[in-house]
């Protein structure tokens, strides 16, 4: 045995021969936990289940979890690449007892895998207890046969396990694999305990006891088992290397690497290819959860990710985008094992190429800011760390690229002050960091539904039942009763109300019965299967034990359906016209409209947005049924269904298939299948409509869909049509011919507005059928025509001095226009055989100031200014006229 699959094989087999529950990982983003941005351990999807506020068919289960470690309290990133054992992604190993079995037999059954299983030398294992735990001490005596010298107390928390500052907590033992004396370093405990020589390669945490915040711990209600076994690390043992990145995976990757950039994994590339590497990863599986980067929470933590990875390519020498072309490598090494690998890896792929693509002009972009933040800076100098940090924060800019690309100058970066900044961002960071809304419920619900069971929803075949109300809620603590006029939220045996989820809001409706009336204001899923209903009671007492009829309301849930039913084939359609990468990426489905976001990279063009509108019409038009099965989620997967990334399924799905496609080789075939819990039209016909709205951007490779169906469609195009009547009546022409009436308005009113200028013009400077050059007088020998006008636009004076300069034909010509706000703007113009010795910049500006105005500009020629006081127009004038006077010695 010693292949990485092989490895995670036999653990989990072993496990599954004695007795446990083999339990697919958990999603990277935590559904229990809103203090954990990804989830870093084996336990974090099981912690209700040791603090006893859930319960499950099992006691005791095995796991291999995917961990990301890479952002807040767990962050390893800047580590990764130059030492043998930080990763951002990596398999966690591991068994549970949930108050099942204890200490003795978790001891027995970890000496066991390690020894016989895996084969190691009993003489190389050494184990560590916490000081005070004496029992461990015992057993592993008892139960391994270790001599003192090899069960080590650690009296430090090292030994003493906890999740965060609040939660599940206890002792731990810890067994360390002796690579040998040619490696330095000593055993756990010891001076040289820091060296590399004994590794840990598995944590056994003994639960007990339940951290408070108040420093308060108590008992759990059972002691639990929660063991943890790095499977890089112990593959690195079975494979007989000492550094992680030597394992078969690893070389798999870094040879995928190696052959796309040219540079062997020697000297300074070495640490580049393993930052590729592991960072891929993290990467790829953080996609394939439903994080897309983004400049926050966590979107912002894969962007750090991924442009670090690109970061190193591009030191690597590679000049074009690279990464995404290494995706079927750990597809193929790990799709076997996480199969929504296998299902994401076009959206992986595109992602990354386009993140690639986006990092290539940041570098430009913040190699030009650094050189400019450095001008001046000789050698010996120091970058101020806000700069850096600036650089790094917004810009995408590492770090170390930073000093990178400031060492050739012998120039260094003040890491105090940055460090600073990065401290003051992580502040920020958490305090706006709010977790998942889904982890959010209150412990009241699990407390309810430990009591009265899940809610059985009969709302997918019916919209009215009866109900018998289990349990009552009011101001976040239980009731027994909810009075006239109180708001309350209510938990029934079963329910028709559909509780919001997938994007699908909640129901609304009646409850009734005796004299009771509750009006459901929403419906909202928790507690891990309580279906609750909120809203406020309008008659009536409701007490626990009532039987009520429950009504939901038709209208709005029919509205509903046909949107969420064209959801689907919106979906399939944009993949239709857009292609392949197209995934959904969240989704509003109201009875007003719906909306659907999705992944691609750019905007949808007019005539794709038509025939994706185009295609799902005829899918509508065919009026199928709308057939759903039950399937196991594997098989519904094998089966072509597609599923939303990231999202949590059960054992038992939902599979939703309507539509056929009617041309090609697909012809015949189903036209959308989705696994999908909502509710839909019991046929496409009865969508009705599907007119689009319009397509927005929401995020860096996300788009936005907006559409109504059925009712919101028809009166959607009867609003139009309306407006066309309307328009088509004001212009007297049918509404085929609005268009052509529209076009030949817009141009008659241009041809008026020219003709009304001219007109403007003529009779600003003829004044009542005088000619353009009456007015002009003679100043110090020269012609000077000086006007008012009035009606004229600023932009039309110009043309009317270059009318008057013929008039005028040697001279200077100065006209004010005078605007209805009082502002005034004037245009001075010289004739050409006056140019060489008069300029009108000079002279507008003269102008300019009499009005209250400065400057002015232009050429000699011609040139134009403004001032705010059109009552000055004659006194600019004539101090134009003066400083010709001045000008010519007049």
């Amino acid at each position: 045995m010693s292949g990485v699959n092989e490895i995670r094989s036999t653990f989990l087999g072993y496990f599954a021969r004695e007795g446990h529950e083999i339990v697919p990982s958990s999603p990277l983003v935590p559904r229990n936990d809103p203090t954990l941005m990804f989830a870093n351990s084996g336990m974090v999807q099981f912690k209700n289940l040791f603090t006893g506020v859930e319960r499950r068919p099992y006691v005791r289960a095995s796991t291999a979890q995917k961990c990301v470690r890479a952002g807040g309290k767990h962050n390893d990133l800047d580590n990764v690449g130059y030492t043998a054992r930080h990763h951002t992604f990596f398999e966690m190993l591991g068994n549970f007892s949930f108050g099942d079995y204890f200490k003795d037999r978790a001891i027995e059954l970890a000496w066991t895998l390690v020894t016989r299983e895996f084969g190691l030398d009993k003489e190389r294992l050494t184990v560590t207890v916490y000081s005070e735990d004496d029992e461990a001490h015992g057993l592993w005596k008892k139960i391994a046969g270790l001599p003192d010298s090899r069960i080590i107390r650690i009296s430090t928390s090292d030994n003493f396990w906890q999740m965060g500052d609040t939660g599940p907590c206890g002792p731990c033992s810890e067994i360390f694999y002796d690579h040998g004396d040619h490696i330095w370093g000593g055993p756990p405990g010891s001076p040289e305990a820091d060296g590399d020589r004994f590794i840990e390669i598995w944590n056994l945490v003994f639960m007990q006891f339940e951290q408070f915040s108040d420093g308060a711990r108590t008992l759990l209600p059972k002691p639990s088992i929660d063991t943890g076994m790095g499977l890089e690390r112990v593959a690195a043992v079975l494979q007989g290397v000492h550094d992680n990145y030597d394992i078969d995976l690893f070389k798999a990757l870094i040879r995928a690497s190696v052959d796309l950039t040219g540079v062997p994994a020697e000297g300074d590339a070495r640490a580049s290819h393993r930052v590729i590497a592991d960072h891929l990863r993290a990467t790829s599986f953080l996609i394939a959860d439903g994080v897309l980067p983004s400049n926050e929470g966590r979107g912002y933590v894969l962007r750090r990710i991924m442009r670090r990875a690109m970061r190193h390519a591009h030191l690597l020498g590679a000049r074009d985008p690279m990464i995404h072309r290494m995706v079927p490598v750990l597809v193929r090494e790990m799709g076997q094992a996480y199969p929504e690998l296998v299902r994401a890896e076009a959206l992986v792929a595109e992602t990354i190429r386009l993140e690639e693509t986006r990092f290539r002009r940041t570098l430009e972009r913040g190699l030009g800011l650094l050189e400019e933040a450095t001008q001046g800076m000789a050698a010996g100098d120091m970058l101020d760390g806000e700069t850096a940090f600036r650089l790094y924060d917004t810009f995408g800019f590492p770090l170390d690229l930073t000093q990178d690309a400031l060492r050739r100058r012998d120039i260094h970066v003040n890491l105090d002050g940055f460090q600073d900044a990065m401290a003051r961002q992580r502040a920020e960071a958490r305090a706006s960091w709010a977790g998942s809304g889904e982890a959010a419920s209150e412990a009241v619900w699990f407390g309810i539904k430990e009591r009265v069971g899940a809610t059985e929803f009969l709302g997918y075949d019916t919209e009215t039942a009866e109900g018998v109300v289990l349990a009552l809620v009011s101001g976040g603590a239980e009731t027994d009763r909810l009075e006239a006029g109180q708001e309350g939220a209510i938990v029934l045996n079963q329910t028709p109300f559909y509780g919001e989820s997938g994007g699908q809001v909640g129901d609304t409706g009646v409850m009734s019965g005796d004299g009771i009336r509750f009006l459901v204001n929403d419906v909202q899923k928790l507690g891990g299967g309580l279906y609750v209903h909120s809203g406020v009671v309008e008659a009536g007492t409701v007490t626990t034990g009532a039987a009520l009829q429950l009504t939901v309301d038709h209208a709005r849930r029919s509205a509903i359906r046909a949107n969420h039913s064209a959801t689907h084939l919106l979906h399939e359609a944009l993949r239709e016209v857009l292609g392949e990468h197209v995934a959904q990426k969240g989704s509003l489905v109201a009875p007003e409209r719906l909306r659907f976001d999705f992944s691609h990279p750019k905007p949808i063009a007019p005539e794709e947005l038509a025939r994706i509108e185009d295609i799902a019409n005829q899918i509508v038009l065919q009026n199928e049924e709308v057939v759903t099965r039950l399937m196991g989620v594997d098989d519904a997967i094998a089966s072509g269904a597609r599923a939303l990334f990231g999202e949590k399924y059960g054992e038992e799905v939902r599979v939703v298939s309507m539509g056929r496609y009617t041309d090609g080789n697909r012809a015949g075939k189903t036209y959308s299948v989705e696994l999908c819990g909502g509710t839909h039209v019991r046929r496409t016909g009865d969508i009705g409509l599907v007119s689009i709205l319009g397509e927005s951007a929401v995020a860096a490779g996300v788009r936005r869909l907006e559409a109504v169906t059925a009712t919101g469609a028809r009166r959607h195009l009867g609003e139009q049509d309306r407006r066309l009547r309307e328009v088509a009546g004001a212009l007297r022409v049918t509404a085929a011919d609005v268009v052509g009436r529209v076009e030949a308005l817009v141009e008659e009113r241009r041809r008026l507005e020219r003709e009304l200028t001219e007109a403007k013009k003529k009779l600003a400077m003829g004044g009542g059928g005088t000619s353009a050059g009456d007015g002009v007088r003679e100043v110090a020998g020269l012609r000077f025509l000086g006007r008012s006008v009035s009606g004229v636009a600023p932009k039309d004076l110009k043309s009317l001095a270059d009318e008057a300069k013929k008039a005028v034909g040697s001279g200077v010509v100065a006209l004010v226009g005078v605007a209805e706000d009082g502002k005034a703007a004037i245009v001075v113009a010289v004739t050409e055989d006056l140019t060489g010795g008069l300029s009108a910049v000079d002279l507008v500006r003269v102008g300019s100031e009499a009005l209250g105005g400065k400057g002015g500009g232009g050429r000699p020629d011609m040139a134009q200014a403004g001032g705010p006081d059109g009552a000055k127009a004659e006194a600019a004038l004539a101090a134009v006229a003066a400083a010709l006077a001045a000008r010519t010695g007049g």
